[in-house]
Formats: C-alpha cells, structure tokens, sequence
C-alpha cells in the first residue's frame, strides 16, 4: 500500500475516533446537567434533617438536665440532708452508700462481736384511727425494716442469728438459727416459727437483745437513719444521672 492511501486510512480513523468522542459527551452532557441540581437538593436535605436531629437531642438533654438540677436544688433546699449520727447504743454505723442495707457492728464483753444488717425500708402496714378499721383509704402507714443480728462467739465457728421486723418502736423476732460462719447452707433449718416456741422463752429471747442494747431506741433510730438514707441515696442517684449525661 502506497503512503497516501496509509495517510487516508489514517485520517479516517481519527475522524471517526473524533466523531465516537463527540457522540459520547453529547448524550452525557445533558444528564450531568439535570441530576448535579437534584444531588445537591438531596445533599442539602440529609444536612437539614442531622442538623435539627442534632438540635433536638440537644434540647431534650438541657431539658432533662435542667429537671435534674432543679430537682436536687429542691430535696436540698426544702429538706436538707441531717444524719442522725454515726453511733448508738455502742454501735458503729456503716451507711454503705450506693446499696440498700446499712451496717453495725460493736464487741460485746471480751467474748461476742454483734453485727447488724439493716434493710431499707421494704415493708408498711396501715395504723387505723381509734375505732376505725385497717386499710381504709387515708390512713397513715407504719413503715418496716428488716434486720439481721448475727452473733459471733470468740471461741466457736458458729454463728448465733435473729431475724428481726424493726418498727418504729419496737423489735419483733421472726426467726432464731444457728449457722457456719464460713458458709450459708442453701436452706438452712431456721427453727420453729418464733410465735410457737414457748411464750416464757420468747420473753427471755427479748432479753438477751435487749441486754445488748438491741432494743425499742435502737429501732426508733434505725427508722430516723433509714429515712435519711432513702433521701441521700435519691440524690446521690440523680447526681450521677446527671454526671453521666453531662459527659
């Protein structure tokens, strides 16, 4: 082939390579053109909608954390915070913050060590007007704490416990077991129900506490110490929500 026809050839081809290009971005340009307007729209939308989400959620954590500080300004304003003391009756108290049970604990002449576990308040029977039937609506409760005092013996592994209903002035025991200081059967024998042991027994039961000064004033402080710990561990409560939301 000679060169002109190579240098034709060639030419055609560029032509139509020229042609394919122009073809090409003709057909394009006017999609690029009608969707770049719709992509932006759709853009500006989705930065719309996460900026008022952002908002939002900011306005209900000020809100919530506005209600929490107001709350706590309250309960401290209105009722400050007064521990009823740290001792009685011999008795050292641990508040135990953050749980629902306090502790004491005193040594007891040379041989004993008496512990205590106190519930929170987790019991209320109503108290009826003079003539009145109980669980009328109105009526004004009588609120029950649990307690536990264990009874250790210096020379003995074994653990003597009352399980007592501590009302606002006076103690009633349930139960009366003997168990292993090193471990708690899963379900010890706990002994007759108290109510049917004999009544001069009883009596003499309600001695031997109060001999150790576990009696109807320790009972009365107990509900005074409780009452304040409900109120303390509400405002620790709130306060660590509100620490928490504020990170």
């Amino acid at each position: 082939m000679g060169r002109a026809n190579q240098l034709r050839l060639l030419g055609k081809g560029i032509m139509f390579q020229t042609k394919k290009i122009v073809s090409y971005r003709q057909f394009q340009h006017p999609i690029s053109t009608s969707v770049a307007p719709f992509l932006s729209s759709q853009s500006q939308i989705r930065r719309n909608i996460s900026y008022v989400n952002r908002m939002r959620k900011s306005t209900i954590d000020d809100n919530t954390l506005r209600l929490l500080r107001n709350e706590i300004r309250y309960e401290l304003d209105h009722s400050p915070l007064q521990q009823p003391g740290s001792e009685i009756n011999g008795f050292k108290v641990d508040e135990r913050a953050g749980e629902q049970w306090i502790s004491l604990e005193k040594e007891y002449g040379e041989k004993e060590v008496i512990k205590i576990e106190v519930s929170m308040f987790n019991g209320s029977v109503p108290v009826p007007n003079e003539g009145e039937k109980k669980g009328l609506p109105g009526q004004e409760v009588q609120f029950h704490i649990t307690m536990v005092v264990s009874i250790f013996k210096n020379n003995s592994n074994k653990v003597l416990e009352f399980i007592c209903s501590a009302w606002p002035d006076n103690i009633s025991i349930s139960k009366l077991f003997v168990r292993e200081q090193a471990k708690v059967p899963h379900q010890p024998y706990t002994g007759p129900k108290y109510r049917e042991l004999d009544d001069e027994l009883q009596d003499s039961l309600y001695e031997f506490l109060e001999e150790r000064q576990i009696d109807d004033s320790l009972c009365s402080f107990l509900h005074k110490y409780v009452n304040y710990k409900e109120k303390a561990e509400y405002i620790r409560w709130m306060k660590t929500v509100k620490s928490m939301m504020e990170k």
